[in-house]
């Protein structure tokens, strides 16, 4: 069960990122504001190198700091976000939904509309 959740934010992220962007150039249109930031080093034991690959451009592409260690069949992969960084959405339910993921990873999140 906990793989299948953990499969499920990842096709989340992966799927719905390049609708998104933090700190970028982006549309006057986009209504919905989420901040967030990582202060301390979190880590994620990741058993697929996939996933791992998956989760650590996501995270790269939310301007975290992003680090890699395999071992023991597995990969560690280590993250921080100790500045407040801003993502602006298209829907209130799109914001929602990256502030869920963000939070499962540890962040601290704001919402604004």
């Amino acid at each position: 069960m906990r793989n299948r959740i953990f499969i499920a934010g990842i096709l989340f992220a992966t799927c719905l990122l390049p609708t998104v962007w933090a700190n970028s150039e982006i549309s006057q249109e986009k209504k919905e504001e989420v901040r967030y930031r990582c202060v301390e080093w979190q880590t994620k034991h990741i058993h697929e190198a996939d996933q791992a690959k998956k989760i650590s451009k996501t995270l790269t592409d939310l301007k975290c700091e992003v680090k890699q260690e395999q071992h023991n069949g597995h990969v560690d992969l280590k993250y921080r976000c100790p500045e407040w960084r801003r993502m602006l959405l298209d829907s209130h339910d799109d914001a929602h939904k990256w502030e869920k993921w963000l939070k499962t990873y540890g962040f601290q999140t704001e919402h604004h509309h």
